[in-house]
């Protein structure tokens, strides 16, 4: 009976060491049909992690969805933003009130106030954008970001850092012309701005707050803005990207990449963004870089008369018969209009074949005619009207420039 035991206790050991080694070796074997089924080709029945595996590859289909869906805002930063630049510009120390000034404000913040007449010992330093617009180094900004600069630094998306000569400026469309010396330089590709309509989508690209490149998206709220009182031609793009300071003189890009218009403003109780800024159309912005490479200024008309909107006060005050037209209240003394027999009190309705009924269409009207060359006015004079030739002469220099 012992003896049975102890063969009993012998097999025992043995059949449990080969449990062990095969369980610890082969534990496929001890594996039911369930568990083979579930666990078929791995080298364990349970995972020591959940691991999220990745998804499987699109289809042809549903990839060139997602590439569409994808495409316009990314392609088009891609292909715009390297070619916009920050712009540096430092101005020496100054002995005005540059408080009063809002463009100062705007883009160098408040000062503090020091004695009357104390010059500020620090050059003053302000932020801007700009766009490479030309392989020869031509680049386009606002003229408020340079203006009175002594220095003008730019710096590329990609690192590159290079001092700018100023070409030309035009403080009456604040378009500026910049030159750097650089080579391989990027390049954005012109747009037309009279394609745009009203919700079509657009991106701002600058430097906001100095804080790097920045895309931000929205679309063209209004077209043709005018009459806001922040350059004397004014036919903007207004927008609802967010433009902040910093990004004046950067471009607006289509949703295909294409440069339409010039960050120039924004209308704000902050300073911040509100939804509403404002850009030079391309095609303005061209035309002014042409002429200050060409020339060295921009070459517009001018006749010389201040005018008012034609109310039913004054028509009927000035016994005006005419409805629509603009009202000549003053005339510069020597000018083309004085020259040719414009009298306050005048209502002029046409320059040449185009006619008028505002200041701002008889501002641009006359201004895009050539220095030195003739036109025919129309104008309604106590009930008759009067046909003028008249002689245009060059536009002359702001004020400011002037002095």
């Amino acid at each position: 009976m012992r003896r049975l035991w102890l063969i009993f206790a012998q097999a025992t050991t043995v059949v449990l060491a080969l449990l062990f080694v095969v369980s610890t070796l082969k534990p496929q074997w001890l594996a039911g049909p369930t568990g083979s089924s579930r666990n078929s080709g791995n080298s364990s029945s349970l995972p020591l992690f959940n691991i999220a595996e990745p998804r499987p590859p699109a289809s042809a289909a549903s990839g060139a969805a997602l590439g569409t869906a994808r495409s316009g805002y990314a392609l088009a930063a891609r292909r715009a933003a390297p070619a916009v630049v920050s712009i540096t510009a430092s101005k020496a120390p100054s002995r005005a009130n540059e408080n009063a000034d809002p463009w100062f404000r705007f883009h160098f913040g408040p000062r503090g106030r020091g004695q009357p007449g104390q010059q500020s010992e620090r050059p003053q330093t302000g932020l801007g954008s700009g766009v490479i617009v030309s392989a020869d180094g031509y680049l386009l900004t606002n003229n408020h970001v340079i203006d009175g600069a002594s220095d003008i630094e730019v710096m590329l998306s990609d690192g590159r850092q290079a001092r700018a000569t100023l070409v030309g400026s035009d403080p009456e469309s604040d378009v500026a012309v910049l030159k750097i010396a650089l080579e391989r330089l990027p390049v954005i590709q012109l747009g037309n701005a009279e394609d745009l309509q009203v919700g079509d989508v657009v991106l701002a690209i600058g430097n906001p707050f100095n804080v790097g490149q920045t895309v931000t998206s929205g679309i063209v709220s209004a077209l043709g803005r005018n009459q806001l009182g922040i350059n004397t031609f004014e036919n903007f793009i207004q927008t609802d990207a967010a433009i902040n300071p910093g990004n004046s003189g950067g471009a607006l890009v289509d949703a295909e990449g294409n440069l339409v218009g010039i960050n120039t403003a924004i209308f704000s109780r902050s300073g911040g963004s509100l939804g509403i800024g404002f850009a030079i159309p391309v095609s303005t912005a061209r035309q002014v870089m042409e002429s200050l490479i060409r020339d060295g200024q921009v070459a517009r008309g001018w006749i010389g008369v201040q005018t008012r909107e034609l109310t039913p006060e004054f028509a009927e005050a000035f016994k005006v018969t005419v409805k629509q037209g603009v009202l000549i209240s003053g005339v510069v003394a020597d000018a083309p209009a004085a020259k040719a027999g414009l009298k306050p009190g005048d209502v002029l309705t046409r320059v040449g074949d185009t006619p008028v009924t505002s200041p701002a269409q008889l501002l641009t009207a006359v201004s895009a005619l050539k220095p030195k060359t003739g036109t025919q006015v129309t104008v309604h004079r106590a009930g008759q009207q009067l046909d003028i030739a008249i002689t245009v002469a060059q536009r002359p220099k702001p004020q400011a420039e002037r002095e």
